[in-house]
């Protein structure tokens, strides 16, 4: 049985996790936790701050920053909220949607290319793998944590 540590070392270096910058928008390099802000802010209808750094596992105050860091790249737009103005709610700007969409097709060009590799029920197999281990790691007391 081959080291499962080491195979996700391996796994996550070659998905290119490692990376320092993942993805470009107008010139600006985007980093590869932004690049995951901008994802859940498109996949959440009208989240607020909280609830993206939430999904993400991160502190309120390096979230924050990056926001910060979005917002001038006017790809975010951080509104408050009228009813309570300590909340502010983030949206995409269209700069910020053609981003999110350009990133999403190059990731599916990407995992397309990586699957071509196998045929359908070894993909098959991978993917519903893939899915029971979020699954566990959803469960686990020791990691991965919050996710919603």
């Amino acid at each position: 049985m081959e080291n499962p540590r080491e195979l996700f070392q391996i796994m996550t270096r070659r998905f290119g996790m490692l990376n320092k910058n993942c993805c470009s928008s107008g010139g600006n390099d985007l980093s590869l936790v932004q690049s995951h802000i901008l994802y859940e802010i498109d996949r959440l209808d009208q989240p607020n701050v909280q609830q993206v750094a939430d999904v993400l596992g991160m502190d309120i105050t390096t979230f924050s920053r990056q926001i910060l860091t979005l917002v001038k790249m006017n790809l975010v737009k951080k509104s408050q909220l009228p009813e309570d103005r300590r909340i502010h709610i983030l949206s995409l700007t269209t700069e910020g949607k053609y981003t999110a969409a350009a990133i999403d097709a190059e990731m599916n060009q990407y995992l397309e290319e990586v699957f071509s590799h196998m045929n359908e029920f070894e993909k098959e197999t991978v993917l519903r793998s893939i899915n029971l281990l979020n699954n566990a790691m959803a469960k686990s007391t020791v990691c991965c944590k919050p996710l919603i």
